[in-house]
C-alpha cells in the first residue's frame, strides 16, 4: 500500500510534467522572453552600461555588443563583485560564490544570486518528478535517500557566502525529503573524504535506502566499502535501491562494474548541473540525452565546435541548431554571466524537445572522476619535474585507469622516453605533486583517496610515431592529444606492458 507521501508524490509529478511541456513544446518564445528578462534586469548593472545593454532591442545587437568570454576575460568585472561592489554583472550582490578549480589563474568564483539559486533546487528535484511520472513508481519517496556530496560548511567574504556548489545546495533540501536524507549534517561536514565515506557506510548500513546519488567515481567508492564490510552486492544490502542518479562525468565506463557491485542493474537519471547552471536533466527513461533547461533564467547560444577558434566564428541560437554535431555551450544567465563559454562541448540528439548530451570540453581534458584537469596542466607539471634533470621525454599522453586489477584508480601516463630516469617512481611522484598544487580538485580526489598517485607506463621508442601511423595522422598539423576521457588511444601501449 502506499504511503500518503507517496500517493502525494504523483499528483505532484503530474503537475510538474504539465508545466515543464508547456515550455519545452515553446522553446524558441521561451529563449526569447528570458533574453529580454536578462537584458532588461541587467541595463543598469556596470556591465549593461558597459555593453550599451539599453539599445538591445534583438539577438543580433546583442552578438553584436557583448563578445564571447571565458573566466579570465570576465575576471574585471567577477574581482569588483568579489570585493563587495554591488551592480555589477546581476542587481544587487550575489548571495553565494561557488569555488570552482580554475584553470589558468587558481581559484574560480562563480556568483549565484537570488534569482539564479531556485534552479539549482528545482532541477534535481523536476527530474525525480519526470522519472515518477513516467514509471510509475514513487515508493522510493518513503525510504532514505544519500546524496554524496561536498561539505555545506560556508566561509563568508564580503557579505557573500562561500563554498563548493554542492555544499551550497545542501542548505537547501526541502523540508519534506529532510527526513529522509542522509547523511546526516554531522557526517556531511567531514572533510577528509575516506573518513567521510566511512561513516556514510555506518550511517547508511541499517537503512531502507532507495535512492543514491552522487559522482560515480564517489559512489563506487561507497558501494566498495560497503561490500567489504558486509561480503554482500549492494542490491542485496539494500533491497529497494533502484534509481542511481549521477552527474558530472560519464556514466557508461562504470555501468559494468556498478552493476556487478550492486548484483542487479538499476534505472539511473543523469543531471547536468555545474556551478554557472542547472542546465539539464534526464526526462525520460525511454530517449538518449538530457532535457535544455530553457526556462530557468539561461539563455543559450552555440558555436560549432570544429569553428570556435576562428576569428569570427558563427554564433546560434536553440532554433538554428542541428542533430549530432557538436557545439561549444556558450550562456547568458541571470548570476551575471553573459556569454560565457563554460567550456563545455554538447551535442543535441533531439530538437523535439530540445536534448543534449555533453560531448566533452573545447580542449582535451581529463574528467573521469570529475577532476576537470586540462592539457596546459599536465604539461606544465611534465616540464617542472624534468627541471635539473637528465631526462629528456620525446612524447606523452594521458588517460584514467577506472578498473585497475588492485588498489584505488589513478591517471595512467605514456612516456616514451629519449632519456630515461633512473628512478621511474620518482618522477611520477614529481609530476603529481605539480598537478595536485595547480587543480584542487585532483589534489582534493588525491587527498580524499578516492584516487591514487599518478602511475607512469613506458612506452617503447618511436610507439607514438607508429600509433599516428597507423591512424593516417603521421605528420602535418597533428598532434597526439595530451590527454584523454577515455583509454582508446592508450589501448595498443597498455595491451604491450
Amino acid at each position: 500500500m502506499l504511503s500518503l507521501k507517496s500517493a502525494l508524490a504523483k499528483p505532484f509529478a503530474k503537475r510538474i510534467y504539465k508545466s515543464i511541456r508547456k515550455w519545452a513544446n515553446n522553446p524558441i518564445e521561451t529563449q526569447e522572453k528570458v533574453f529580454q528578462s536578462l537584458i532588461s534586469k541587467a541595463a543598469g548593472t556596470a556591465f549593461g552600461k558597459d555593453h550599451d545593454f539599453i539599445s538591445i532591442n534583438s539577438y543580433e545587437d546583442f552578438v553584436k555588443r557583448v563578445p564571447i568570454r571565458d573566466y579570465e576575460a570576465l575576471k574585471p568585472y567577477v574581482e569588483k563583485v568579489v570585493a563587495g561592489e554591488e551592480d555589477i554583472l546581476w542587481q544587487g550582490k550575489p548571495v553565494y560564490f561557488a569555488k570552482t578549480s580554475g584553470t589558468t589563474s587558481g581559484s574560480k568564483y562563480i556568483p549565484i544570486t537570488k534569482d539564479s539559486m531556485p534552479a539549482h533546487v528545482e532541477a534535481a528535484r523536476n527530474a525525480i518528478l519526470m522519472y515518477i511520472h513516467e514509471t510509475g513508481n514513487s515508493k522510493f519517496v518513503d525510504g532514505k535517500m544519500i546524496f554524496l556530496q561536498g561539505s555545506p560548511i560556508l566561509n563568508e567574504q564580503n557579505g557573500i557566502q562561500l563554498g563548493r556548489l554542492s555544499g551550497i545546495v545542501a542548505h537547501y533540501v526541502p523540508k519534506y525529503l529532510q527526513k529522509n536524507r542522509l547523511p546526516s549534517w554531522k557526517t556531511n561536514c567531514i572533510e577528509d573524504w575516506e573518513t567521510k565515506v566511512d561513516a556514510i557506510v555506518e550511517e547508511t548500513l541499517p537503512e531502507n535506502m532507495t535512492i543514491i546519488s552522487g559522482i560515480p567515481s564517489w559512489v563506487q567508492m561507497y558501494f566498495e566499502k560497503l561490500q567489504q564490510k558486509t561480503g554482500k552486492k549492494v542490491g542485496d544490502i539494500f533491497k529497494n535501491f533502484n534509481l542511481f542518479i549521477f552527474g558530472g562525468v560519464n556514466y557508461e565506463p562504470y555501468r559494468a562494474k556498478f552493476e556487478n557491485l550492486i548484483g542487479r542493474s538499476v534505472d539511473s537519471i543523469e543531471l547536468y548541473p555545474a556551478s554557472e547552471g542547472f542546465f539539464a536533466f534526464q526526462d525520460t527513461q525511454k530517449e538518449k540525452g538530457m532535457l535544455l533547461q530553457l526556462n530557468s533564467g539561461i539563455f543559450y547560444e552555440f558555436v560549432k565546435a570544429d569553428e570556435f577558434f576562428d576569428e569570427n566564428p558563427k554564433r546560434i541560437t536553440i532554433k538554428d541548431v542541428e542533430i549530432g554535431i557538436n557545439y561549444v555551450m556558450i550562456i547568458s544567465t541571470n548570476a551575471g554571466l553573459w556569454a560565457y563559454n563554460i567550456g563545455d562541448t554538447v551535442e543535441f540528439t533531439s530538437t523535439k524537445p530540445y536534448r543534449v548530451i555533453v560531448s566533452g570540453r573545447i580542449k582535451h581534458f581529463i574528467s573521469a572522476f570529475g577532476e576537470h584537469v586540462i592539457g596546459k596542466e599536465v604539461e606544465q607539471a611534465m616540464q617542472e619535474a624534468l627541471i635539473n634533470s637528465s631526462i629528456s621525454v620525446s612524447e606523452f599522453t594521458v588517460a584514467p585507469q577506472i578498473n585497475p586489477e588492485e588498489g584505488l584508480p589513478y591517471h595512467e601516463w605514456f612516456i616514451e622516453f629519449e632519456n630515461e630516469p633512473e628512478d621511474i617512481s620518482d618522477l611520477a611522484k614529481k609530476i603529481d605533486e605539480s598537478l595536485q598544487k595547480q587543480n584542487s580538485y585532483y589534489f582534493d580526489l588525491i587527498d580524499g583517496k578516492v584516487l591514487q598517485p599518478l602511475k607512469i607506463t613506458k612506452v617503447e621508442k618511436g610507439g607514438f610515431q607508429d600509433y599516428m601511423k597507423s591512424i593516417g595522422k603521421l605528420g602535418g598539423q597533428n598532434k597526439l592529444p595530451r590527454l584523454s576521457n577515455d583509454r582508446k588511444i592508450v589501448e595498443r601501449f597498455s595491451d604491450k606492458n
